[in-house]
């Protein structure tokens, strides 16, 4: 949720977190393309009007940025058609203009992101290693490479954003949501699926970025 305006931003996350949902906050273009590119979303409900930057950009650039490709519902008090125009050729996938009804807007992003969902690729190849997104498997050269759940969930991580990193935050939040244990946990399981992709390829393949998080490297990987 990208928005400077503290009364509708509070309302919005209190809303949406009381339906369930795991709900970042940005106050500003800066630090949403800070979240936007380090972690993993479903949907980004993006106000034009920031202190910083304008909405447009921001869009922009979290299409080009972002880990994989995220819808984007703008979300304004820009109402003439020639704004909405201009919203949607700059990447929008949805416009909703201010004042709205909260209810709308959280059918509007779930339909967004049940049509994300349709577009993420249930295969996918990188060098030596194959995901199989719909089944749960992972090979390497064709062979399969067992895997625990989280290990599974974390790799999955790794491959949608190759070839960056991905944050720790971003691992911790798809592992346990909004209440995640101490990271001694992320880094057994880290370590866990270091020792089972390592047996399958004789080589590390996950490797940890200083202050940040984690990369996926293959044997071709410059």
């Amino acid at each position: 949720m990208v928005e400077d305006h503290p009364v509708i931003a509070r309302q919005i996350v209190g809303f949406l977190d009381g339906l369930g949902w795991q709900t970042d906050h940005a106050a500003s273009g800066a630090l949403a393309l800070t979240l936007a590119t380090r972690e993993t979303y479903d949907v980004v409900v993006l106000d034009l009007n920031l202190p910083d930057m304008d909405g447009l950009d921001v869009c922009r650039a979290i299409k080009q940025q972002a880990p994989r490709s995220v819808p984007v519902l703008m979300l304004t008090a820009r109402d003439a058609f020639e704004d909405k125009a201009r919203g949607f050729k700059g990447g929008a996938d949805d416009y909703v203009t201010k004042p709205f009804d909260l209810r709308e807007l959280a059918l509007r992003c779930e339909a967004l992101a049940r049509r994300g969902q349709l577009h993420v690729d249930q295969h996918t190849q990188l060098g030596p290693l194959t995901l199989l997104a719909r089944e749960r498997r992972v090979l390497y050269q064709g062979r399969p490479v067992p895997l625990t759940h989280s290990g599974f969930k974390i790799l999955s991580l790794l491959c949608d954003a190759f070839p960056r990193a991905v944050a720790r935050s971003a691992l911790m939040h798809a592992l346990w949501g909004a209440n995640p244990p101490d990271s001694d946990a992320l880094k057994s399981h880290i370590y866990t699926l270091r020792k089972q992709l390592a047996a399958a390829s004789g080589q590390p393949m996950v490797v940890t970025i200083a202050q940040l998080g984690y990369r996926l490297q293959l044997s071709a990987d410059v």
